[in-house]
């Protein structure tokens, strides 16, 4: 890794280089914005009312409960993207299904489509945080501070598409990174308050052990989803050669993720979850506010299994969705592949079903693990609600890290590659 830093700051790399400081440049700008709050809104307690609004407010960086003109940040496009991912999976449209297997072109239809959905959905989100947020305000007042926000998200994925052009890594996944990381300073600040205890000698060590053990369950933790996020089952694979010799083919392997769902089930898990709390905001009846809080919060005890069976079916939904084993087959059958010691045809796809099966349940379980623990360590310990240990930031910030960390490291390899060829 050293070595790689050295060479990302060598002479010779002066656009990888560049490439760098300008993402860097591009989120101080973001952060910058999040300061900026919404003309003509009191902020005074706003940070009290965000409920099932916390894993926005973590992903923008705090910029909702300042209500920054940055607030909605690039969820409204997230969602969009999940929206118009799931029917063209889904083929519950035809025409986005035809278009996601148009290759580039298609792609760049798709593209188009989800972001007018999600300036879209950010004016109607807007709309409904500043009916919920300002309850004094005229529908005028209303209308400027949805086009204030959805202006934000816009100016947003505008920043996002200079990084993924001109900078390093995907700029929607780097925001929302840089946003979770903007939260850690503070977060660390709230913990070594809570756990710290100033004293006598012995009471200081004792608080200085405990936030100490802190970091190193945190450290631990991390490392936990760097290893799972990492791990992979690979298949082996056969290419029968011309003369369709087994002993004279080429091997390759099938890599199949242990999480292969990536974040996506606990993201579709907390917006579930957080449907009745939306509801209830908006009824503004007791007897329903009271039911919401005892059966249906992630706090609950109900809710929280919920909570985690929702995680599970959506990690096994997105998984199969994504690889299906029916194409995997027939797309090896193409090729002139198989797998030793399995028949081509319906045997290969009991296979494949069976290992997906078996990988997902590890992966899902991981999965409602890692997002459990904010809600486990709240509940027995004393650490107050803004530190998370674990959690849904925790698993984006990892694999956006480690996709970005990939890029760098294949950018570097073609320098160098291209730099040998000249030399020869």
């Amino acid at each position: 890794m050293f070595a790689q830093l050295k060479l990302i700051f060598n002479k010779k790399n002066k656009e990888l280089r560049n490439r760098i400081l300008f993402t860097f440049l591009c989120l101080f700008v973001f952060k910058l914005g999040t300061s900026i709050i919404v003309p003509g809104v009191d902020t005074t307690g706003l940070g009290d009312h965000l409920g099932f609004l916390e894993l926005v407010n973590a992903m923008g960086g705090g910029a909702m409960e300042k209500f920054s003109v940055l607030a909605l940040g690039v969820m409204p496009y997230i969602t969009a993207s999940i929206v118009i991912q799931l029917l063209s999976m889904l083929d519950i449209i035809p025409y986005l299904s035809e278009l996601s297997k148009q290759g580039g072109v298609g792609r760049s239809k798709l593209n188009q489509i989800t972001r007018i959905l999600g300036i879209v959905l950010a004016f109607i989100q807007g709309y409904m945080l500043s009916f919920t947020f300002i309850p004094n305000g005229n529908p005028l007042d209303y209308m400027m501070f949805a086009t204030v926000l959805t202006a934000g998200t816009c100016f947003l994925l505008w920043i996002a598409d200079q990084i993924t052009a001109k900078g390093v890594g995907n700029g929607t996944s780097l925001i929302i990174m840089a946003g979770i990381i903007a939260t850690l300073p503070s977060m660390f600040k709230d913990a070594y308050n809570s756990l710290m205890t100033i004293g006598d000698l012995q009471q200081t060590l004792f608080g200085a052990t405990k936030f100490a053990l802190f970091v190193i369950v945190y450290l631990i933790i991390v490392l936990g989803v760097v290893y799972v996020e990492l791990s992979e089952r690979r298949i082996p694979i056969q290419y029968a050669n011309k003369t369709n010799s087994v002993y004279g083919a080429n091997k390759n392997y099938m890599p199949f993720k242990l999480n292969s769902a990536g974040v996506m089930p606990v993201i579709f898990a907390s917006a579930l979850i957080s449907i009745p709390g939306l509801i209830a905001m908006f009824l503004k009846n007791d007897n329903f506010n009271l039911f919401v809080s005892k059966y249906l919060s992630i706090s609950s005890g109900v809710g929280f299994v919920l909570y985690i069976i929702f995680i599970l079916i959506f990690a096994y939904i997105y998984t199969f969705m994504a690889m299906k084993p029916k194409d995997i087959s027939e797309n090896l059958s193409k090729s002139g592949g198989f797998i030793p010691g399995i028949r081509p045809g319906e045997e290969t796809i009991k296979y494949l079903t069976k290992t997906l099966k078996r990988i997902t349940f590890v992966g899902a379980t991981f999965l409602a693990i890692i997002a459990a623990l904010p809600m486990i360590f709240n509940v027995f310990t004393e650490l107050p609600s803004s530190v998370s240990v674990g959690g849904t930031g925790l698993l984006i910030v990892v694999g956006v890290a480690l996709e970005t960390y990939k890029q760098i490291t294949s950018k570097l390899k073609t320098t160098e590659y291209v730099r040998g060829r000249r030399r020869r």
